[in-house]
């Protein structure tokens, strides 16, 4: 609260500011009318537990899927608030990390960071719905091309899935090991567990009343569950035209020349 409320305080003709942008990012930032306010972030150090898994069954995980999903929610929720102290309307450039330490292989750190922007001349306007600090983990490159197309970002939206894919018999395996052959098994858990995600994070945009989803990416990770159990993470960035604007079309996409 210190650090925020002097980032805050620090004169009013030039205010000071930290950030992660980089220098392209930053002018491309300030040349769509938002100026930073401040490095934001949030921090959750979440025990994961365990769950029961048939060995030779694809399934969710659904206890770990809860663990991975309201870990990094804690996490965005205190970079949020952290841009809230600073009055920003929003947050550009998030990024989600996991770090692993020596205190525990059950535990992490789920790790949210971004920085925080104010519009300029539009106080509030910015804002969710709920009044809340938008979020996006667009560049400062695709931030700039988004608002000059006429679009408002809503919010960083993800899903996640959590889940077990299905072993092999030895006789199977040594069944399969001669034969060029689809693995069936496997095909369809990696599927139905990338849909979960997708599906989630589609529903979570629909919450917020987005038109769609940009940026998206998909991650799949082990962490520390072994070979047969993945998480997929869907994330993307919610976005609905502004009111008024004239959508894709808008007369003032056109790139600075010195981009």
């Amino acid at each position: 609260m210190r650090r925020l409320q002097e980032l805050e305080g620090r004169g009013e003709q030039r205010p000071f500011f930290t950030s992660d942008l980089s220098v392209n990012e930053f002018l491309l930032v300030k040349e769509a009318g938002f100026d930073p306010r401040g490095l934001v972030y949030g921090s959750s150090i979440y025990h994961i537990g365990l769950q029961r898994r048939n060995w030779s069954s694809n399934m969710e995980l659904e206890k770990l899927t809860q663990a991975m999903y309201t870990a990094r929610e804690l996490a965005m929720a205190r970079m949020e608030a952290e841009a809230e102290v600073l009055g920003a309307d929003g947050i550009v450039g998030v990024r989600l990390d996991i770090n692993y330490y020596d205190w525990g292989k059950h535990s992490a750190e789920f790790i949210a960071v971004g920085t925080a922007v104010s519009a300029r001349g539009a106080e509030g306007s910015w804002r969710t719905d709920e009044g809340k600090p938008f979020t996006s983990d667009l560049s400062g490159q695709d931030f700039w091309t988004l608002v000059q197309s006429g679009y408002l970002p809503l919010g960083l939206v993800l899903g996640t899935c959590v889940y077990h894919v299905a072993h092999r018999g030895p006789m199977a395996a040594a069944l399969q090991s001669m034969a060029n052959r689809e693995l069936e098994n496997f095909t369809q858990g990696l599927y139905d567990a990338r849909e979960l995600a997708m599906t989630r994070m589609q529903d979570e945009a629909l919450r917020l009343g987005a038109e769609g989803i940009v940026g998206v990416h998909l991650e799949e990770k082990s962490h520390f569950w072994g070979s047969h159990v993945i998480e997929f993470l869907a994330v993307g960035t919610a976005v609905r035209p502004a009111p008024g604007a004239a959508g894709p079309g808008h007369p003032q996409l056109m790139l600075p020349m010195d981009t």
